[in-house]
């Protein structure tokens, strides 16, 4: 403390020392032309004028110079961060030191976020005008070679609608998925809570993707049979819609003859951990924090080619967010990925409620 108060008062210290030596060779003036007493008798009364006037303007000096500081310094302080402060006190020095760093350094990091909002900003206007862009220059180049004469031929007339239907079917899963997620973002869309058995709803999706497995030369299985039903308390529609966007994911980066394993891990009495793991390609390790960004693709080009809005690990998130739970993924090149997430399970009283 000794050590911050001689720093801090350092000015005052030389400002007082001038003003003694000042005073000292002031009184010393006077004695020689007024008074003309012998300076070896006179030496004791200069040493306490010295020290008196040393100290007494070191203090003066101090206090004065400090509450300057305060005052100007508490007014900026006071526009950035209002409260109120005493400008009697060394502490309330070190309290307002303290708090413009830590506001120096929130506003160096509210900029940096500031940069990083507006580069995804940016990204993602340019991911979303290409994700539009694509199926409407279809849309649009089937039509206008229709308008030009193919409509007159049925065959080339019906292959044509066909692809331009496509191309709308596109144009709806990016408008419904971009909808789904700004109403849970914004706090719209709420969910419908309600004990069910999760197993029972994997098997639903298993059903509804078996036909893809197939195409993609992938096997969809449970790590392990399960006898007994495992009951959560959460969305079931926005739940299955979790496990099939996953899944739909694995089977697009999986490779042929590949395994697709979906498993429950208990966490504690009160939580579930779903586990869903592939042996695909993978995923690099620089891709992993942004992977639930709306439209960041890994692999932009296969990804476009096999359709979908680019909006399926984003939905994932919310969904999981909205519950109040977590989703996490783990992946290595050439060995394969995992994504889990928590859920709730239900408790006894829920239980009861639904039946």
């Amino acid at each position: 403390m000794a050590v911050t108060l001689f720093k801090k008062n350092l000015i005052s210290l030389f400002s007082a020392l001038y003003i003694a030596v000042f005073v000292l060779l002031l009184t010393l003036g006077l004695n020689y032309y007024f008074f003309n007493i012998a300076i070896r008798s006179f030496l004791i009364p200069m040493g306490i004028v010295f020290s008196f006037t040393l100290i007494f303007s070191y203090f003066l000096l101090s206090i004065k110079i400090e509450r300057n500081i305060i005052e100007k310094v508490s007014a900026i302080y006071n526009n950035l961060f209002p409260t109120t402060i005493s400008t009697r006190s060394l502490d309330d020095f070190d309290l307002l030191t303290s708090n413009l760093k830590k506001i120096t350094t929130d506003k160096n990091t509210e900029i940096e976020l500031l940069r990083q909002q507006e580069n995804y900003r940016k990204e993602f206007i340019g991911n979303i005008a290409h994700e539009l862009k694509t199926p409407l220059f279809t849309i649009q180049g089937y039509v206008l070679t229709l308008l030009d004469g193919g409509v007159d031929d049925q065959k080339v007339r019906t292959k044509y609608l066909k692809q331009a239907a496509k191309g709308v079917d596109r144009l709806m899963y990016v408008v419904k998925d971009l909808d789904l997620i700004t109403k849970f973002e914004s706090g719209i869309e709420t969910l419908e809570r309600s004990a069910f058995d999760l197993r029972r709803t994997l098997e639903n999706v298993f059903e509804l993707l078996e036909m893809e497995g197939i195409k993609n030369k992938i096997t969809l299985r449970m790590d392990k049979k399960y006898e007994e039903p495992i009951f959560i308390f959460a969305d079931e529609e926005r739940i299955q819609q979790v496990l099939t966007n996953l899944i739909i994911n694995s089977l697009k980066y999986g490779i042929e003859q590949g395994v697709t394993e979906i498993g429950f891990e208990k966490i504690d009495e009160t939580k579930l951990l779903v586990r869903i793991n592939d042996n695909g390609n993978g995923i690099a390790e620089e891709h992993l924090p942004r992977l639930f960004e709306r439209f960041y693709r890994v692999d932009k080009t296969r990804n476009r080619n096999q359709g979908g809005s680019g909006l399926g690990l984003a939905i994932v998130k919310h969904i999981i967010e909205a519950h109040h739970e977590r989703v996490f993924v783990e992946s290595k090149v050439g060995i394969g990925s995992e994504f889990s997430f928590s859920l709730p399970l239900a408790s006894k009283k829920e239980l009861q409620k639904e039946r």
